[in-house]
């Protein structure tokens, strides 16, 4: 009689850390990254600024449109400090969740 099902031996238990000293130049790629939160923290700054300054003279100037520009401004530039600023604990946060399934 045929057999249909052909079992296939799979081994049960892998383990794949990350590992930093497999490719050339991630210090480097590790202070770029680190660079770029610098800079998105420095423009999130600068958009709140200017966003409350439009904020204050639409209010100032009786200009609704304009106030509420600069209010979504600044929510927008809060949340985006918000994401710069916790980044690394949300990848961190999220790979530990990753590694919990299965």
């Amino acid at each position: 009689m045929f057999r249909l099902y052909n079992p296939v031996t799979v081994p049960l238990d892998i383990s794949i850390d990350p590992n930093s000293n497999g490719l050339p130049g991630i210090s480097q790629l590790k202070s770029i990254v680190g660079a770029s939160m610098t800079v998105g923290l420095v423009l999130a700054v600068f958009a709140l600024i200017v966003s409350a300054i439009v904020w204050a003279l639409g209010s100032n100037s009786s200009n609704p449109h304009l106030a509420g520009r600069g209010k979504l401004g600044v929510l927008i530039a809060l949340g985006a400090a918000i994401v710069c600023g916790a980044s690394v604990t949300l990848v961190n946060f999220f790979w530990n969740v990753g590694q919990q399934v299965g």
